[in-house]
């Protein structure tokens, strides 16, 4: 029946309760059955401007586009003539300005990039979106784990292994289903999962920090085992170093690690540990009780125990937790670089972690400025769109300065890593990574502020309120005007 069409005259004889249709978007729905279950009551439904009527500018003034999607199964026909639509494709590159790094918008160039990049761009931008996010949504709405079928695509394409960047582990892989050749594979490509995955604010499908000291720094055997396991996205890894009484000072760690005939004895717990709710192994940073740092790869067994902690950027599918370990016994083949100190093996992956962590967030911001960048557009205050306040502008204007300038930051430092070895890298980009993680989640902070502003009381929920700001605004003009005309500085 979705493909009946309706004319206006036609669509206004059922403006009714019982009876009830409305036009969004030049699509056709018949509301009767759901209006008194709709969330915001029956009586927004049934208003005479509503019922019967085109409604897309009420619609578009409350809800995004995607509840159309939500609801298609309500839809009996579109309208005639069809005006303009709103079409989205999977994989798309997003219109709106600003909306996309520089690289991937018409008319710019870039030095990094080739054409394998872009290539592998729109393939990892249509899975995330028809693959992993829909799992993303289900998991989080359901406290459930992402699916081991995503995570089995997901380690048949090699995307878990190639999110833990280049080096041998993947050597005899075929990448992307061959879209991109093991010779071509650098930073930029794991730079490019890394923004991808972020952009649906999902986390547990693209946490993979855990694996580069077991790849550096374990026994051969040790390593093969746990490389094979954890690729194959049957038996996943954490990094487990942060406690609640230290997090970058890894000194600082309470986690005991006595030294027994054979191995370890581990006692004490870690907290705020991504992906340990569903990890196998955990690469845990202890102290020793000499004092030094040792770092152990502690599978789940008895004496491990992990219990939930939930966060503002994932409920369940991230699998943040704490983690316990009660008397658990670490064989010694277990030490990852025995011989070396333990606190330069976790230094050692700070760089790479920042980086990773640096991406994520100025994608995460991006995405956000996108979607501030969609509603001034269409929300109307006062009688006029958001978009028509200078200080909702001026809001606009900061996020694309702070996104761009981390972006460009971002891309200099992974060209370097392209160029340089790990002892260059270590040598020359530990204050430049460090400086850019500090400059993007401190913008991050000012980012999720002021769109919270602008999007008022949405800004604080899940589901579908003036800018508050627009508010203040007026609120001092109206002080200005009371303002007497004798009073100077």
């Amino acid at each position: 029946m979705a493909g009946k069409v309706f004319s206006r005259n036609a669509v206004a004889q059922h403006a009714s309760v019982g009876d009830l249709w409305v036009i969004i978007d030049a699509r056709v729905f018949d509301l009767s059955s759901f209006a008194s279950a709709h969330p915001g009551g029956l009586g927004v439904l049934a208003d005479p401007e509503i019922a019967g009527q085109d409604a897309t500018a009420s619609f578009f003034a409350l809800h995004r586009a995607e509840v159309l999607r939500r609801y298609a199964h309500l839809q009996i026909g579109t309208q005639i003539p069809p005006p303009l639509r709103i079409e989205t494709h999977v994989g798309s590159l997003s219109a709106v300005p600003y909306a996309e790094p520089t690289w991937l918008s018409p008319g710019y160039h870039s030095p990094y990039y080739k054409a394998h990049h872009r290539r592998f761009q729109a393939a990892i931008r249509k899975f995330v979106e028809e693959i992993v996010y829909p799992d993303a949504q289900v998991c989080e709405r359901g406290g459930d784990k992402p699916s081991q079928e995503v995570l089995d695509e997901m380690a048949r394409l090699n995307i878990i292994a190639m999110r833990v960047g280049p080096g041998k582990h993947l050597e005899g892989r075929v990448l992307m289903d061959g879209i991109i050749s093991l010779e071509q594979f650098d930073a930029f490509h794991e730079l490019i999962i890394t923004q991808e995955f972020s952009r649906i604010h999902a986390r547990g499908y693209g946490d993979g920090l855990g694996l580069p000291p077991v790849i550096n720094f374990a026994q051969p055997a040790l390593r093969d085992r746990i490389v094979e396991d954890t690729l194959s996205g049957k038996k996943p890894i954490c990094l487990a170093v942060t406690e609640a009484f230290a997090g970058s000072d890894v000194q600082g760690v309470r986690c005991r690690a006595t030294k027994v005939e054979g191995g370890w004895r581990v006692n004490g717990a870690k907290k705020w540990i991504t992906n340990s709710m569903w990890a196998h192994y955990f690469t845990t940073a202890c102290k020793a009780d000499n004092g030094e740092i040792v770092v152990l790869v502690i599978e789940r067994g008895e004496g491990v125990r992990t219990t939930p902690i939930k966060t503002s950027y994932s409920s369940s599918a991230a699998g943040t937790g704490y983690v316990h370990l009660d008397n658990v016994f670490v064989p010694q083949g277990h030490q990852l670089g025995a011989g070396h100190p333990g606190l330069h093996i976790i230094l050692h992956n700070f760089n790479h972690e920042r980086w990773v962590l640096a991406s994520a967030s100025i994608a995460g911001q991006r995405i956000i400025f996108e979607e501030c960048f969609k509603w001034v557009t269409q929300r109307e205050v006062f009688g006029r769109v958001l978009s028509s306040q200078p200080v909702v502008r001026q809001k606009l204007a900061a996020m694309i300065s702070r996104i761009e300038s981390c972006q460009s930051w971002l891309e200099n430092i992974t060209f370097q890593m392209t160029r340089m070895s790990a002892k260059e890298q270590a040598q020359h980009l530990a204050g430049q990574v460090a400086f850019l993680k500090m400059h993007a989640t401190r913008g991050a902070q000012v980012t999720a502020a002021d769109s919270v502003q602008i999007f008022g009381g949405r800004g604080l929920t899940q589901t579908d309120t003036p800018a508050e700001d627009v508010l203040g605004d007026l609120g001092v003009r109206q002080a200005l005007r009371n303002m007497p005309p004798q009073v100077r500085l």
